[in-house]
């Protein structure tokens, strides 16, 4: 079945404390946005991928492109002012039925065992969701102070949110609303029961100064993201 992947990569860096979004932020000498396209190009020789870009940086991602990439797997789009908006931009080039991977462009460390994971059970499923226990103490507030909830019943979202094209295209033709954070908020009001995988701990989504530190500490105790086993 044909294969997508749709990487959104419309932040602005703010939290990250920098002019340039962290997405062309350098990790061992390469930007960011480099390991995430990487290991998806390489995790299929057919996957083709929809890079969802701020306005402003479209030719900065093309230069990543023209020299790591071959450009004709992957194509550029700008994003739109939520998230929503901006997978919505991405689906509009899906052309065809497929199996489609939502990804985070500075979730740049994940594997190609969970792309495959998640490939397999969307085939089967419809969908495929990694996710992560929660180790932390939780609490729920509230007007008049604060809750303790069952960390076992927490779990923690990762990305790529993976569907397939007959779910997640309608899905998103129904109006936004603030609660829709992932595409797994968007296909469950849509109706779709989603389905859960388990996601990886060095599956870090890079947001803040000290995730690019532990980014690297990950990178040298491992070869390039991308190279486990199939």
């Amino acid at each position: 079945m044909r294969k997508y992947a749709i990487i959104v990569a419309g932040g602005s860096g703010t939290r990250m404390g920098a002019s340039l979004p962290k997405q062309f932020m350098l990790l061992k000498d390469k930007p960011v946005l480099y390991y995430t396209l990487k290991v998806f190009l390489e995790a299929y020789a057919d996957l083709h991928v929809i890079l969802v870009l701020p306005a402003d940086y479209t030719d900065m991602g093309q230069e990543i492109i023209d020299t790591y990439f071959n450009k004709e797997r992957i194509h550029i789009t700008a994003g739109g002012e939520t998230r929503f908006q901006s997978v919505k931009n991405g689906l509009a080039l899906v052309a065809e039925e497929s199996i489609i991977f939502v990804h985070d462009g500075v979730r740049c460390l994940l594997s190609m065992d969970l792309i495959h994971h998640c490939y397999k059970t969307a085939v089967l499923t419809g969908s495929a969701i990694p996710a992560i226990p929660c180790k932390d103490s939780v609490r729920l507030l509230k007007d008049d102070g604060s809750d303790a909830i069952d960390r076992n019943k927490i779990m923690l979202v990762q990305t790529p949110q993976t569907f397939h094209s007959k779910i997640l295209l309608p899905a998103f033709q129904v109006d936004y609303k603030d609660k829709f954070t992932d595409e797994a908020t968007v296909a469950e009001v849509y109706g779709i029961k989603i389905t859960l995988v388990e996601g990886e701990e060095t599956n870090i989504k890079i947001t803040k100064p000290l995730d690019l530190l532990m980014a690297e500490k990950i990178l040298e105790d491992s070869r390039e993201p991308g190279v486990k086993s199939q």
